[in-house]
């Protein structure tokens, strides 16, 4: 008699090898654990529905999801561009550093490292490669490491799912994850500046201090998203799921009736697109969902907080193990399944140890966008490869430096806590 947990899980490992999404592949091997065990399959849909009851905060996931379709589709990346480059491009590497500073600011707008890439990445690899004399491969290599900061300065959609699977507050995430996110863009600013020089990238005509002023006026509007994003959430006008409810009626007044860059066709497109990522995330929830409870009835988490137990780690080698772990598993391995099939286990040994359960909470998120651009399935990879056309090993080839400077304030952060939990005791976390 085959186990049915062992079967299970090697279904979903067939079937996700055999390229079926992630979530759908864990609802069919739920299903069969179901049935091989002789238990009703209906607990399937019943535990989704009961977990999705009590899980406010995942409504915020595609509010979000449309305001950031809503500003690529309209002007407020270009004015982005513009204000950026008016900031940061008369310094050697300007280019790439304008690069940097707008996935920064977008970041502010739409917790999406995928719609940071394609939105701003189209521009930025334009604004890059137009006069010819940077490598397309650097470009698409530098954007997709800069969109890698969009889910960790808040807001974000994959700290909403580690709040659903962890039971943190996502306020406090949101607070924990802008420290780490600036440290995230400073490591980039010194790889760009070290490998302009290194390759003689040339400096690109500055636009001149005095317009300045015209250009943050002109981008103004999307500038003031994220404070009002942040304030309202921080002052207690508004829960973060509220937030991203005026993220995306912000984005469309502004790119409707301001810039007036968005028609209703476009609209109506838009509406389809975020559609279709809300329901490629809510599969993978529900799939997650319902694998959960297979774990918790095997109870695998007890069991592996035995296991770890046996090796006597302190707190920091834990985290430590736990960095490789999902550095290894993001090679492979979709950031939003490893937040909600391998987080859960793990909760239980890092409330055991004492762990923060913020701090752990971001150091798992960072580890989970380093993923998206390490080979051989990092999602940005492919994204910004489709873009430019470039080979694989060109851009991986270029990506390695941010890549390891990305590694270094990965240590910083799990080695030294108060990085990442600074902000949120100061806006009164007690943790």
């Amino acid at each position: 008699m085959f186990d049915p947990f062992i079967v299970a899980v090697a279904l979903i490992v067939v079937l996700t090898l055999a390229a079926m999404p992630v979530g759908e592949a864990m609802l069919a091997g739920t299903i069969i654990y179901l049935a091989l065990s002789g238990q009703d399959v209906g607990i399937a849909a019943e535990t989704i529905l009961q977990s999705l009851l009590g899980s406010y905060s995942l409504i915020a996931i595609p509010l979000f999801i449309l305001a950031a379709d809503i500003m690529n589709v309209g002007s407020i990346a270009d004015r982005l561009m513009h204000f950026s480059h008016a900031l940061v491009g008369r310094f050697k590497g300007g280019l790439g550093h304008v690069n940097i500073v707008s996935s920064v600011i977008f970041s502010g707008m739409s917790g999406s490292a995928v719609a940071d890439a394609v939105g701003m990445g189209r521009v930025e690899i334009q604004m890059m490669t137009k006069s010819g004399h940077i490598p397309v491969s650097y470009a698409a290599a530098l954007t997709a490491a800069s969109a890698t900061i969009g889910p960790i300065i808040p807001p974000s959609i994959p700290m909403v799912l580690y709040a659903l699977v962890s039971d943190a507050s996502v306020g406090y995430l949101f607070a924990a994850g802008i420290v780490p996110g600036l440290l995230m863009a400073a490591s980039m600013f010194v790889v760009n500046t070290w490998m302009s020089h290194r390759r003689d990238f040339p400096t690109d005509d500055s636009v001149p201090l005095r317009e300045l002023p015209s250009a943050t006026i002109k981008a103004l509007p999307a500038l003031l998203l994220p404070v009002i994003l942040l304030g309202g959430i921080y002052s207690g006008v508004m829960t973060p799921t509220e937030a991203a409810a005026v993220a995306a009626a912000y984005a469309l007044l502004v790119s409707v009736l301001l810039y007036r860059s968005v028609s209703f066709a476009q609209f109506y497109r838009t509406l389809l697109q975020s559609g279709r990522s809300t329901a490629s995330v809510g599969i993978l929830v529900a799939g997650a969902l319902a694998f959960n409870y297979v774990i918790a009835k095997e109870d695998i988490p007890a069991q592996i907080a035995l296991w770890i137990s046996g090796y006597e780690f302190s707190a920091l080698g834990f985290l430590l193990f736990v960095n490789i772990l999902f550095l290894i598993l993001g090679c492979f391995i979709d950031a939003g399944a490893i937040l909600l099939i391998f987080v859960p286990i793990l909760i239980p040994t890092v409330n055991a140890l004492g762990i923060d359960i913020i701090h752990f909470g971001v150091v798992v998120v960072v580890n989970a966008m380093i993923g998206l651009i390490t080979p051989p399935y990092g999602m940005l990879l492919f994204i910004v490869a489709n873009f430019t056309k470039q080979p694989l090993r060109l851009i991986v080839r270029d990506l390695a430096p941010f890549i390891i400077g990305l590694l270094i304030i990965l240590l910083i952060i799990t080695v030294f806590p108060d990085f990442v939990l600074f902000l949120p005791r100061m806006l009164g976390y007690q943790g």
